[in-house]
């Protein structure tokens, strides 16, 4: 027959091989034809003594006489094959093989397999490949993508396996199966697992799949630039979108976002990386994945084009609908970096862009997330600090105006973090309020400022005894039982009532009712003062504040500084040595606020006083007392000690700087 001739392996041996072949290749030999494309009659049978398929694979009869009924085996089989020898040259092939390379059987024998089937085109074939003709291997097996002689491409799966298992017989057997139709299939079952079928952009799986290999694969080699960007979208209001048009309106709209972003991408390809990948990660979140960066600038670049692409409304459904989007851009080097860390990154950046308004851009910014970092570790080490003992109070003096005696003093809670060091209140108490844990704070606060405001009385019993003002939070009063805890820690630490102070801030006291104001009434019918906080700057409800049980307001420090001064320094000026220009209308405000709360009956604290002229000029307008560096800033117990030993009989009072370090 054409193609074919007689190989030095006896009949047996090739009648074995080619069975073995047969059964073992992908072929379907139900539909396979022969080189004319007729059905092959027959074609779908078993080979005598195969193999069923998943099961043991029997023995093959030998044959009985001659080797013609073998040869004829080989040369119509369903699948394409050839005989090699062990120098790696055909020997003979059958009619299938040399259809499927589109040339004549015949030309092929004297051949080089490993050229008719592209063995060495790389190191691992090619190194198999000889390992089987040196019998050191008992078979291997790849896929090569093959180049017809008509120029067409085909997949295809080699086979190479020795025609005597047992080694009695010289050369080989290659089969060739077309597995072409099963590569396309799946092709197309790939790209609808990778891809969104919404938008018909690659899905979140796809996405991180390239952005692991872009960092795997730092691009210096191949001239490219180290860096990556990533532009990390998500849609703002999406949502009201679907809750009043429905979720086929709302599936349009993510479609024509994600054309307009794909020509966004487009239009920003850059001539070495190509154009940005566009994904949809869920929901109304996309990520434009910039491979090969050049820097900030570039992907800076690409945000701004992304929001001005969202600003045209869309048509959907006979609809004009209007969409904005908040994005989180991050740019960084591959080294280092991590798909993980990277997306971590994006995600907090555009938090931040909805954060600070939405319809823009935020790009990373490590100084901003080490913050962010470092509030997470506080409120979660928060609670467990209290029962440690990890907080302090430092305490400012409260200063006659007129006599410059100390009248009272104002607790500053400290935590002595063992990670972050000496904290003021404004890096955590705003963290204890949202996660409760104000309330165990609070209580520990009152018993302690309490307790000390106890012992500075018995210290001095010749003195007039001074007050302790504690600030205290808004959902203390709805959380705890406020009136309970001060009536047990009063008799717990023998304080009289008048001597001490809660403070709330103007914004919480105004306009209270129910609760709130019932609670406030309760602490004052005990005797305990309260004291509005940072005065002036809230609602300023005057016509309410008649009606609040308040004994003192504590003018916000804002109205202080504005005042004129005299000079710098200690003395005259403020504590930078800044000049600033006056402001009269504060110092009008400042004298009607003492002449109404004088008229109600309550007293004034001005806050942040720094210099002796600010002092001076309180002191004109009728202000009670002070609290500010001029006096002392926040100190240990034993210091206000001091000022108050020193503030004995026959003292003038407290002097300027007396409490500063």
């Amino acid at each position: 027959m054409s193609g074919t001739s007689e190989g030095p392996a006896p009949a047996a041996d090739l009648y074995r091989s080619v069975a073995t072949a047969v059964t073992d290749s992908d072929v379907d030999l139900a539909t396979s034809t022969d080189t004319t494309g007729r059905a092959e009659p027959g074609a779908g049978a078993e080979p005598p003594g195969a193999a069923v398929p998943g099961g043991p694979r029997p023995s093959v009869p030998q044959p009985c006489a001659g080797t013609a009924p073998y040869r004829s085996v080989f040369a119509t089989a369903p699948l394409a094959m050839a005989v090699v020898d062990p120098d790696g040259l055909v020997v003979s092939a059958n009619d299938t093989l040399g259809a499927l390379l589109g040339t004549d059987p015949a030309d092929l024998p004297g051949r080089a397999a490993a050229d008719l089937v592209d063995l060495a085109s790389d190191a691992g074939t090619w190194h198999a490949y000889r390992e089987v003709l040196r019998g050191d291997r008992s078979r291997m097996r790849c896929t090569r993508r093959l180049k017809r002689a008509d120029g067409h491409a085909l997949w295809a799966q080699v086979t190479l396996s020795p025609l005597a298992p047992s080694g009695e017989a010289p050369g080989l057997l290659l089969s060739v199966a077309d597995i072409s139709a099963r590569r396309e299939l799946q092709a197309r079952l790939r790209h609808l697992q990778m891809h969104d079928p919404v938008t018909r952009l690659p899905n979140r799986a796809l996405f991180f799949e390239r952005l692991t290999a872009a960092l795997e694969n730092d691009g210096y080699e191949h001239g490219g630039t180290g860096r990556i960007g990533l532009c990390y979208l998500d849609l703002d209001g999406f949502k009201a979108v679907n809750d009043t048009l429905g979720h086929r309106v709302g599936d349009r709209l993510l479609a024509a976002v994600a054309e307009r972003l794909a020509r966004c991408a487009e239009q920003a390809a850059h001539a070495r990386s190509g154009a940005p990948l566009v994904a949809r990660l869920g929901g109304d979140e996309f990520a434009l994945l910039v491979a090969d960066s050049t820097g900030t600038e570039q992907l800076a670049d690409l945000a701004e084009s992304v929001l001005a692409a969202l600003q045209e409304p869309f048509e959907i459904r006979d609809r004009r609908l209007s969409v904005t989007a908040s994005v989180g851009v991050v740019e960084r080097h591959t080294a280092g970096t991590t798909a993980t860390a990277l997306m971590q990154a994006a995600d907090t950046t555009l938090y931040w862009a909805k954060a600070d308004g939405r319809a823009r851009w935020t790009l990373f910014d490590p100084e901003r997330n080490a913050h962010r970092m470092t509030r997470q570790a506080l409120a979660a080490t928060l609670r467990p600090a209290i029962d440690r003992g990890e907080f302090a109070l430092e305490y400012q003096p409260l200063v006659g105006m007129e006599d410059g005696r100390v009248r009272g003093v104002e607790a500053l809670i400290r935590w002595n973090h063992p990670q972050f060091g000496v904290l003021a209140p404004n890096r955590f108490i705003a963290l204890a309020e949202e996660d409760g844990s104000i309330v165990p704070l609070g209580r520990w606060i009152l018993r302690t400022a309490c307790s000390q405001a106890r012992r500075w009385q018995l210290a001095h019993p010749g003195e007039p005894p001074i007050f302790v003002s504690v600030n205290v939070a808004v959902r203390q009063v709805w959380d705890s039982d406020l009136v309970a805890d001060v009536a047990a820690t009063l008799e717990e630490t023998g304080l009289a009532p008048g001597l001490l102070q809660l403070e709330l801030t103007e914004s919480a006291v105004m306009g209270s009712a129910g609760r709130p104001l019932q609670v406030l009434k309760a602490l004052s019918d005990m005797g305990v003062q309260i004291a509005i906080d940072d005065f002036g700057t809230g609602y300023s409800n005057l016509a309410y504040l008649s009606r609040l049980p308040v004994s003192a307001l504590k003018l916000d420090g804002a109205f202080v500084r504005g005042f004129q001064y005299d000079g710098a320094g200690a003395g005259g000026g403020p504590a930078d040595g800044t000049a600033r220009a006056a402001s009269p209308a504060d110092e009008v405000i400042v004298e009607a606020m003492v002449q109404l709360a004088h008229r109600l009956g309550l007293t004034v604290t001005a806050e942040c006083v720094e210099t002796s002229d600010q002092a001076s000029r309180l002191r004109r307008i009728g202000c009670d007392t002070g609290q500010g560096w001029l006096y002392s800033r926040p100190v240990a117990p034993d210091r206000i000690s001091a000022l108050l030993a020193a503030a004995g009989p026959g003292a003038a009072g407290v002097q300027a700087g007396v409490g500063k370090p």
